[in-house]
């Protein structure tokens, strides 16, 4: 039996978060409902990451055992197209080893977060970016991020009560500006649940002058979510490429 990684983009707006659960409408759930309607038979896959309700994917990667030998790379793909949502869309189909996993073969995951910085909102962005109208200063906020790159114990920057290890690495923040639009890119292998989100929000903090810069190194080694502020909203977030 073939294993198959199939590259897929999906609008999070409708749906609750990738991984299935039962009785709300998921990225997987969908996806394995396609997959039965091909193969008459249930699948199960694996994926590179779990986005959380809003959250978008421009590449995310599922992994599959195909029941079908016969079937070609460009047939499954275009076969998934035709049976999925038109929220959800499959770009790429390849073969790969046995022993393929997405989510523990990943080297680097990159995510992006879209900021709308301008007194206006724009409605046909509402979905996809946060509409931020006060003031940010860039350069405070890319000095903020100095001090989360590298090898830290991220456990003020997780949802509230998740037990796994909170020590990450960053490999890179990067955060880019271009008219209104705000770009905070983070580069990093894995994330606590809401990690990213977090650190926008401390760095959106920051950039409004609100907190000093050093308040982020603060936050940090504070190792409590309560020393850090909210959480910033989920459509704004978007997980942007996965390298293996």
């Amino acid at each position: 039996m073939r294993r198959i990684a199939v590259f897929v983009q999906y609008d999070g707006t409708n749906f609750s978060g990738y991984q299935g659960q039962p009785n709300v409408r998921t990225v997987q759930a969908e996806i394995e409902k396609a997959l039965e309607r091909i193969f008459k038979v249930r699948v199960f896959t694996q994926a590179a990451g779990r986005t959380d309700t809003g959250v978008h994917a421009r590449m995310q990667v599922v992994a599959f055992n195909c029941p079908s030998d016969r079937m070609s790379l460009k047939n499954i793909k275009d076969a998934m197209n035709a049976n999925l949502p038109s929220d959800i869309h499959v770009t790429n189909a390849m073969e790969v080893p046995k022993n393929f996993n997405p989510r523990f073969h990943v080297k680097k995951r990159i995510y992006h977060y879209y900021i709308l910085n301008s007194k206006e909102p724009n409605i046909f962005l509402r979905n996809y970016v946060w509409w931020f109208p006060y003031e940010l200063d860039v350069e405070r906020m890319r000095r903020a991020s100095r001090f989360l790159e590298g090898e830290h114990d991220f456990s003020s920057f997780k949802k509230g009560k998740d037990e796994k290890n909170p020590v990450r690495v960053i490999y890179r923040i990067r955060i880019l500006k271009k008219g209104d639009f705000i770009l905070i890119r983070v580069e990093g292998r894995s994330f606590l649940r809401r990690m990213v989100r977090n650190i926008v929000a401390l760095l959106v903090r920051i950039g409004t002058g609100e907190w000093e810069v050093e308040k982020a190194k603060e936050v940090l080694e504070a190792r409590s979510r309560t020393a850090s502020p909210g959480t910033a909203p989920p459509h704004g977030l978007h997980l942007h490429a996965v390298l293996f």
